[in-house]
């Protein structure tokens, strides 16, 4: 999981020359105050209903993972019905062949040293 950094502070926008001290630098600033507040009111919001589909998300994740848990429960007992270890299981029907040829023994000698066996597919 990723680590998470600790929230920092949110500055305010700073002008870069200072403005001389009048009313309408004054009525500026509260300009700029205002429309921060209006951004941050409507990022709040969006944040909550991002938050809102993340609930709703996790309630059809739980939902969806116990359907899945119930089906995979009845599979697991209907398969436990199907093979049970007691039962007798039917013959198989095609048994498989294979033929093998083994070296003709020259001697006692010979068969010490080494063993070979053929396989015919």
């Amino acid at each position: 999981m990723a680590s998470k950094r600790p929230p920092s502070k949110i500055y305010p926008r700073v002008s870069t020359l200072p403005r001389q001290q009048t009313e309408a630098a004054h009525y500026l600033d509260m300009y700029k105050l205002t429309v921060e507040k209006q951004r941050i009111h409507q990022e709040l919001e969006s944040l909550e209903q991002r938050r809102q589909r993340l609930y709703t998300r996790l309630a059809e994740i739980d939902h969806q993972a116990e359907g899945l848990g119930q089906l995979a429960s009845t599979q697991r007992h209907q398969d436990g019905q199907r093979y049970r270890p007691n039962a007798t299981r039917p013959a198989p029907t095609a048994m498989p062949t294979a033929k093998v040829y083994l070296p003709d023994r020259q001697s006692a000698g010979a068969l010490s040293d080494y063993s070979t066996v053929l396989l015919e597919y």
